[in-house]
């Protein structure tokens, strides 16, 4: 199965980072956080992908078509035009990188990658959100629903901390970043099948959790995974740090590969 991710946004509430580079290949730690999304879905043994580029895209393709430099130690020999690589650090990975548009909307992205899926069910996520769910497990629940979509549900944690008040104004329980209010929101890390692309019509203007995703509500093909464990999208730069702080200090919960 190929993974489709979506790489294509201005990212604009990160524009500290994003001025000069898309959002995906902002890093956490020394590796872009797409990066990081793929490690997820390569341990599970997946590891096809498809990246839909827009805003700056040309950075993703450099970053893959220097992976050998970015990732490993060399040599340069100026004088002669080579290049040794000495540790050879590499993945298992064949990337597929898609020009989608600019200002292209996730719906026509996602349509323009329908004929390098090779007519088979695929993964979709985002390409700034990371996770500890079991995507073997995500991929038996999503067969045994026989829908078109699966969408994994998440809890986000709280911003704030949360007081609990009685009648006196005594604070008589507070709670340090709460797991959510008990609503559950779209976390991506889908599955799908060819059947979507009948929902996204020839428009670059079609937003995918739009139009798309509310016509497969009506027909009864969305089906949602709840997902109780971690899930983080960095979409601030306060996000960013709190993603860098729990990979420095070896507490990042995505970080299922060894």
């Amino acid at each position: 199965m190929k993974v489709v991710l979506l790489a294509g946004g201005l990212g604009s509430r990160l524009s500290e980072e994003t001025i000069v580079k898309p959002k995906p290949m902002v890093e956490i730690g020394a590796y872009p956080i797409l990066w990081h999304i793929m490690k997820i879905y390569s341990h599970y043994g997946f590891n096809e992908f498809i990246i839909l580029l827009g805003y700056r895209g040309y950075y993703i393709k450099e970053y893959f078509s220097n992976y050998f430099l970015h990732n490993n130690d060399v040599t340069i020999d100026v004088a002669n035009n080579s290049m040794e690589i000495h540790n050879n650090n590499v993945e298992p990975w064949k990337v597929t990188l898609l020009e989608t548009g600019a200002t292209t909307m996730t719906g026509s992205r996602i349509k323009q990658a329908k004929p390098y899926t090779n007519g088979e069910p695929f993964f979709l996520t985002y390409g700034d959100g990371v996770c500890d769910v079991n995507i073997q497990e995500l991929l038996k629940y999503h067969n045994k629903q026989k829908k078109l979509i699966t969408v994994t549900a998440i809890q986000p944690e709280g911003r704030f901390g949360v007081l609990e008040i009685n009648k006196e104004n005594s604070v008589e329980r507070f709670y340090e970043k709460p797991h959510g209010d008990g609503g559950w929101i779209n976390g991506g890390y889908f599955v799908c099948e060819q059947g979507i692309f009948d929902y996204i019509p020839e428009d670059k203007q079609c937003i995918f959790e739009k139009e798309p995703m509310e016509n497969l509500v009506q027909h009864n093909q969305l089906v949602a995974y709840q997902h109780n464990g971690f899930w983080k999208c960095m979409d601030t730069v306060r996000d960013k740090s709190s993603l860098n702080e729990l990979w420095n200090n070896n507490q990042a919960k995505w970080k299922v590969w060894e």
